[in-house]
């Protein structure tokens, strides 16, 4: 079997909720991109049988509701929840989903994290900033309990810089370069990778030992810079080092990139039992003999079902 955990769609609502707050909604736009992310039903089963994908974990693209105000940003995750819960439950053999919360709204947060999983979902995707308030604020603990308590593993996924950092060093060029250079190019990345270890400088993972995150692409540049972040941890004065909290509290997906010098690379710094397929569909869109090839870079066998299927299964409950 083979799992795919970061599968996006959209809701078109959403979209003309967020039309000029974000402008990554541009490569939404992109291609067949927009009629891939809409189609919740045959199309996108059809990809996956082309692919080998047997199950897929459908969640929001970027930013989410979370670009969106407090009482917005609730109606419109409260539609979206319920959305992604009817396609699960019309091919409840090939899909399941991530809810998507209004971190606008930080006291509403982890109500509708419990509805949503008692919608059916299996684990939450958030992004690491909300207007200005980051991840780690304490306001957000409320939202960090109730994902622990509920074991709904919680998807850091990036999302485009402020408008305050895009000024300071992703601007200077034509439109497009910069918007590229924020985005897939760098600034996604060093985002999210910042925003994860914001949460382990935060001491999160030492009031919530059970609380479960999970990294896109390789763990966001985070996974390549653990020998100097280690010396954080003494800064910080944390229990444990930054790298022993990357082995016990996040899990890394592949978000499509299937370079064999990743894996060799994050299997250096964490386990098997950390690492779980993904496609990043439909930004990424690899082949099945693509997707084959790399799997047949694992040396071990059961290694392999852990990245296809096993760690998502434990981590999700599927």
């Amino acid at each position: 079997m083979l799992i795919g955990i970061e599968e996006h769609w959209v809701l078109p609502e959403l979209t003309a909720a967020l039309a000029g707050r974000d402008d990554s909604l541009a490569f939404n736009d992109l291609g067949d991109h927009q009629e891939r992310l809409q189609d919740l039903g045959e199309g996108r089963i059809a990809t996956m049988d082309e692919q080998g994908i047997d199950i897929a974990v459908l969640a929001q693209t970027p930013p989410g509701t979370q670009a969106l105000p407090a009482g917005e940003a609730v109606r419109l995750s409260r539609v979206a929840n319920d959305v992604a819960a009817r396609a699960v439950s019309r091919h409840p053999t090939r899909f399941r989903a991530l809810s998507t919360l209004p971190m606008s709204a930080p006291h509403e947060v982890a109500d509708e994290l419990k509805r949503a999983a008692d919608l059916g979902h299996v684990g939450t995707m958030v992004y690491g900033r909300s207007g200005d308030l980051l991840l780690d604020d304490p306001v957000y603990d409320d939202f960090l309990t109730a994902a622990e308590a509920l074991r709904q593993p919680v998807f850091l996924h990036p999302q485009l810089p402020s408008n305050a950092l895009r000024d300071a060093s992703y601007r200077g060029f034509d439109p497009m370069t910069d918007l590229a250079l924020a985005t897939f190019g760098w600034g996604w990345h060093v985002d999210a990778g910042l925003a994860a270890l914001r949460l382990i400088l935060r001491g999160t993972f030492d009031r919530h030992p059970d609380l479960q995150v999970v990294l896109g692409h390789w763990g966001e540049v985070l996974l390549f810079w653990v020998d100097r972040a280690d010396s954080l941890a003494r800064v910080a004065g944390l229990e444990r080092s930054v790298s022993d909290y990357l082995r016990s509290n996040f899990h890394i997906t592949t978000s499509g990139m299937l370079n064999p010098a990743l894996l060799r690379h994050a299997l250096s710094v964490t386990t098997a039992d950390r690492l779980i397929f993904s496609t990043d569909y439909p930004f990424q869109h690899p082949t099945r003999e693509q997707i084959t090839a790399f799997l047949d870079e694992f040396a071990a066998d059961a290694d392999r079902e852990k990245f296809m299927s096993g760690n998502a299964s434990a981590l999700f409950g599927i």
